[in-house]
Parts: structure tokens; C-alpha cells; sequence
């Protein structure tokens, strides 16, 4: 993998302190007021992800409110290398250095019926489009030519008009997800950090997601200090009854609908639970939504999910994170309190 020395600030662990992040679920117009509520809440940084809304144009507002910015994920493959180095490079700059680039495969039937893009062997084609995206980002750093050629990509075109230049705060980290043990490794063979998808237990993390990343990391012959890992982790806190009902009914429905995907089976098998996810894949192909959560049983959610008061919480999310992650991303998928939230990461700033 190309470096440039003193450009790249690449993340690493840090034993002293996790840094934690969270989604920043407002719409556009409220994004910079939002990022900085959860900056004065304790989130490190904010995230975005590729759902009902662009992924990229909340994080503009949010560049200035003092937080660390990332998507996570952006679809890589129906975007060009060049069309994502422009917009990690403007991000980069707008937030003085605060900007990851987090980017993700999706599976076949959206990247080619959502977004009408090739699909075909993905841990190829992403990493070729990591070391695409780093050449164009390096083009402009280091003021040269652009010849990149690779089996997907091949970019020789960048005339001085049309680069920004070198970017004063380096360039941004590039990250992956991956979840299948090809996937993880060439992530760790040719981007900066992983980004570890939230159905996962710590059983998946220690053991076939670290022998990946140890083999990626020997292939790219860097050390794991030089790597980062963002350890995304579904919350279900509470302090009362009610409150506890409400997340755990929609830390529940999160799980089985990730559960139901073939490229997550892996996490499900190392806990004797793959055959679920084929139940699952039936229900919802019989249209049965109301139906899925039932069927993650409290055992597997225990696993996948850190459930209990802001302590009980606050004492998982740290053993999890615990010599694996130098950032956590924190998932909340019902309303929660902002009291117990705020509990809960002072309890984790105790321990980390």
C-alpha cells in the first residue's frame, strides 16, 4: 500500500481513552445543531450511514460543530474513486481534519436493482477501489501524475486545473466494513481501519474477525498499532421497567433484521445460530416483518447487544471494546432518555 510519510494521519489505538460515536439522526437542515448536541452529550464524533437520506450532506453542517465525522457506511461501489476523493477530500478540509471515509459493499440485489451498478467479487473490487481513491488522494497531495490501472479502474487523467492541491490536513482515513473473513482481511490488508459491523459478539470479534485482520495486517506488513478499529455495538439501557421494554424491543427488531441477511451468517454460526438466519430470510420473504423479532431468543440477543442499567452497560461496552477497538459506535435504535445515555458514557469515561 502506498504511504506518504507525514500525510496520512492513520488512527490508532489508543489504551487510554475510547472514543465513542454515535448516528446523526437528524434531517439536514437540523444536522449541525444535532451534531453539536451530541458533542455537548459526550459523543466524540457523529456518523451517517446509507439509508433513506444522502450520506454525505448531513456531515457538511456537522463539519463545524467540533466532532469527529465519518460515514458509515457509504456504498463504494456505484460511486467512481474520484468522485469519493473529492468529497473525502472537502469533508477533510471543512472539518480541519476530523473526516474518516467509511465505505461498505451492500449486497448484490441493491448495489445492482437499487443502484443500477455492476456488482461482481466484491473484496476485489473493494480493494481496488481503496488503493483508486488513495492514488487520486495522493495525486493531489503530492502535486504528480495520476496513473492508477488496475482491473475495475483505470485512472491517468487529473490535469492541474482540476486538483484542489495538497490537502493541509492530510489525507483523510480510509475505512471498510466487512463481516465475511475475506472481506475483513482485505480490509486490513489495504485501508486504514475496520469498521465492525453491529450484529456481532464478542465470541465473532476475538476470534475469526481478529485471525482476519491479523492475516490482512501480515499481508499489507504492518503492525496492528497502525490500524484502527471501530467496534459498532447495539445498546439497549435503562433505569426503569418501561425503560428497558422499549429498548430491548428495538435492540430485538434490529438484530433479527440484520440476522436475516446471508453475508452476517458468519457472526450467527460462531453462535451456534446460523440456522436462524435462514428462518428469518423466509419470513421476510413471506412478507412476515411483524413476525421476525420473535424469533431472536433472549440468549442471542444478550450476545450480540450490551443490555442493562448505564453500569451494567457502561462495564460491557468497555470488556468488548477491551484491547480490540480504539472507537466505539454507539447504536441506539429506540428514543432513549438523553439522561441515561449521558449515565451511560460517564460510566464508560470511568473505565476507558
Amino acid at each position: 500500500m502506498d504511504r506518504i510519510e507525514g500525510d496520512t494521519p492513520t488512527p490508532q489505538p489508543n489504551p487510554r481513552r475510547l472514543a465513542v460515536d454515535t448516528l446523526l439522526d437528524a434531517p439536514l437542515a437540523r444536522a449541525g445543531d444535532r451534531a453539536r448536541e451530541l458533542r455537548e452529550a459526550g459523543f466524540d464524533g457523529v456518523f451517517t450511514f446509507e439509508g433513506p437520506n444522502d450520506v454525505f450532506l448531513p456531515l457538511v453542517p456537522a463539519a463545524a460543530a467540533g466532532v469527529d465525522i465519518m460515514t458509515n457506511i457509504a456504498v463504494a461501489f456505484p460511486r467512481s474513486p474520484t468522485h469519493l476523493a473529492h468529497t473525502a477530500y472537502d469533508l477533510h478540509l471543512a472539518s480541519h481534519g476530523r473526516f474518516r471515509l467509511g465505505l461498505g459493499t451492500q449486497i448484490k440485489a441493491h448495489i445492482e436493482r437499487r443502484y443500477g451498478a455492476k456488482w461482481s467479487r466484491p473484496a476485489a473490487r473493494m480493494a481496488e477501489t481503496l488503493r483508486a481513491v488513495r492514488a487520486v488522494l495522493t495525486c493531489w497531495q503530492r502535486e504528480t501524475p495520476l496513473d492508477f490501472h488496475g482491473e475495475f479502474f483505470d485512472l491517468t487523467l487529473m490535469p492541474p486545473t482540476l486538483r484542489p492541491g495538497p490537502n493541509p490536513y492530510g489525507l483523510p482515513p480510509l475505512l471498510a466494513g466487512g463481516v465475511g473473513r475475506r472481506m475483513i482481511t482485505t480490509v486490513a490488508e489495504h485501508a486504514d481501519g475496520l469498521l465492525v459491523h453491529p450484529l456481532n459478539t464478542d465470541l465473532f470479534v476475538r476470534g475469526p474477525l481478529t485471525d482476519a485482520v491479523n492475516d490482512g495486517l501480515v499481508l499489507s506488513q504492518r503492525t496492528r498499532e497502525g490500524f484502527s478499529v471501530m467496534l459498532d455495538v447495539i445498546v439497549a439501557a435503562g433505569r426503569t421497567e418501561e425503560e428497558m421494554r422499549a429498548a430491548i424491543k428495538g435492540a430485538r427488531a434490529m438484530v433479527a433484521f440484520y440476522a436475516s441477511t446471508p453475508a452476517y451468517r458468519p457472526v450467527l454460526d460462531v453462535e451456534g445460530y446460523g440456522a436462524l438466519q435462514v428462518e428469518l430470510h423466509a419470513l421476510i420473504r413471506a412478507g412476515r416483518w411483524s413476525d421476525i423479532p420473535h424469533a431472536v431468543d433472549d440468549t442471542l440477543l444478550s450476545r450480540v447487544v450490551a443490555i442493562g442499567d448505564p453500569k451494567d452497560v457502561a462495564a460491557e461496552l468497555a470488556s468488548r471494546a477491551y484491547g480490540i477497538a480504539d472507537r466505539l459506535g454507539f447504536y441506539l435504535p429506540y428514543r432513549a432518555d438523553p439522561a441515561c445515555v449521558a449515565e451511560v458514557l460517564d460510566e464508560l469515561r470511568a473505565r476507558t
